[in-house]
């Protein structure tokens, strides 16, 4: 890996990215730095600014200042920047992809064809919806009433490592589509292209202090920020103790929050089910090194086709190619660092201990070394243990079966999450009915992974408070206003 470090700015693999935060369209240093590691190889990427209240002061005044101009921005110009952001992302998928993999271990080809087009589809998605948005006046006994979604003023998005650009820009971008301003703390383990972003956005004409970046840990610049009382909207993804810490102190100030948070969702496989599809579908719950919270990591299978399914998904997993994210014909990199990796092995040595059976996998992989843990399904577990109970966020899932399509939904809905679920039937009667009971904010048929923009995204129960995507996005991200009006009262000035 090539990387070069100066005082303000790292190259990785020939891209220039500056270690500093953005604030008021200015690069700031901080006193403090902290290190970034690449999860591939270990090398240390760059010192990154340590944000501290200090800078999440600046930042949210910054953003305070510039509010007033940008919410009085015509919808017409703010889509107008917002797709000229997107433009900006396509020129530089490969810098974005290249860093992203860098820093956070995913295949470099998924970044390329999938993940960073992605982020620029979320500004042109929210750009044009912008123009669209909008209500019927309807009447109430001769009166007019007017529906309005009004910028509500700086945001604070909070934003995890497991897919750090698309995720930060499914928030970002209808924050600033809405008229507001915002505040943006990447994941520490992962903040590099967040500030690619932020030269992208500024080259692209977006006014100083309407995008802000915020580097650091949660405990000191989140912190500040989260808890600020000129913050209008606070917007997290991660985890469910970090959601409570946010959750008391958005309280304090009445601050309305967003939260999508962890899952353990299932995945059921009726007998009647194509069989190769379901499959395909439970061993690409490994994308991504299972840092995905929506994964499937539940599989549950009917007590008939059990024998089948596990002889053909063991043939298949076996053909996953683990190793270097970078190279084209890997399907499964590392995990994001030291720390996750142990949380994930210690769940797996404990799930063991207690009784479960390692169908494949079960460990670290030792001839990689490293970061990279062994792709593993777990049978012989019951349905009150830990493994099955929390959410593992690593290339861990587990194999239980049922006997009547009640045992599986009751299964599936015995956790504390609520966020995804997926079906797999031949039954299209019996896919509306399981669907219908099943408590999951996205519920899959015969298909994983189908996300439209369009479409409410959050989950239920732990997994979350609130809804994303569409008109939802500009719900939370706006404070909506009825304005009534008498037909009668008025002056005549002809």
């Amino acid at each position: 890996m090539t990387v070069h470090i100066t005082a303000v700015a790292v190259a990785v693999a020939g891209v220039t990215v500056d270690t500093r935060h953005w604030i008021g369209g200015e690069r700031v240093a901080s006193a403090g730095t902290f290190t970034d590691v690449s999860p591939i190889d270990g090398a240390t990427l760059g010192e990154i600014a340590r944000g501290t209240a200090t800078e999440a002061e600046a930042a949210v005044a910054a953003a305070k200042a510039a509010f007033p101009a940008w919410a009085g921005t015509p919808r017409a110009e703010r889509a107008r920047i917002l797709h000229a952001i997107a433009d900006g992302v396509e020129k530089r998928i490969e810098d974005l992809a290249i860093v992203e993999t860098h820093d956070n271990g995913a295949l470099l080809r998924s970044h390329r064809r999938g993940v960073i087009p992605r982020v620029a589809h979320n500004f042109r998605f929210f750009a044009d919806r912008l123009l669209r948005l909008g209500h019927e006046d309807f009447d109430t006994r001769g009166h007019t009433n007017h529906v309005a979604w009004d910028p509500a003023g700086p945001c604070v998005l909070i934003t995890p490592w497991n897919a750090p650009l698309m995720l930060a820009t499914w928030k970002i971008a209808p924050a600033l589509a809405a008229g507001n301003t915002v505040i943006l703390k990447p994941a520490e383990w992962s903040p590099l292209t967040a500030s690619l972003l932020a030269d992208v956005a500024a080259e692209a004409g977006l006014p100083a202090g309407v995008l802000n970046v915020v580097q650091g840990y949660g405990s000191e610049a989140g912190s500040a920020l989260v808890s600020h009382p000129d913050v209008r909207r606070v917007s997290f993804t991660g985890s469910v103790p970090t959601a409570r810490t946010i959750a008391a102190a958005t309280a304090a100030n009445l601050t309305p929050a967003s939260f999508e948070l962890g899952g353990k969702s299932p995945l059921l496989v009726f007998s009647d089910a194509d069989l190769d599809l379901a499959v395909d579908l439970a061993v690409e719950q490994y994308d991504n090194a299972g840092q995905v919270c929506l994964a499937a990591t539940r599989i549950l299978v009917e007590d008939s086709i059990a024998d089948e399914f596990t002889r053909r998904f063991v043939a298949k997993a076996e053909q996953l190619r683990q190793g270097d994210p970078r190279a084209e014909a890997t399907g499964i990199g590392p995990n994001i660092h030291s720390r996750q990796l142990e949380k994930i092995d210690g769940f797996v040595r404990r799930a063991l201990a207690a009784g479960a059976r390692a169908v494949i996998g079960g460990g670290p992989n030792t001839e990689l070394g490293g970061l990279f843990y062994r792709p593993t399904l777990l049978a012989d577990v019951a349905q009150d243990s830990e493994i099955v109970q929390e959410e593992v966020f690593g290339p861990v899932l587990t194999l239980q079966t049922f006997g009547t399509e009640d045992e599986a939904v009751a299964l599936a809905n015995d956790t504390r999450f609520g966020l995804a679920a997926t079906v797999v039937t031949g039954d299209r009667e019996r896919a509306g009915r399981v669907g219908a009971q099943l408590v999951a904010g996205t519920v899959w048929v015969n298909c994983f992974f189908v996300r439209d923009l369009q479409a409410p995204f959050g989950g239920s129960r732990h997994s979350g408070i609130g809804r994303e995507g569409g008109t939802w996005s500009f719900d939370f991200y706006c404070d909506i206003k009825n304005t009534v009006t008498a037909p009668r009262g008025w002056q005549d000035h002809g």
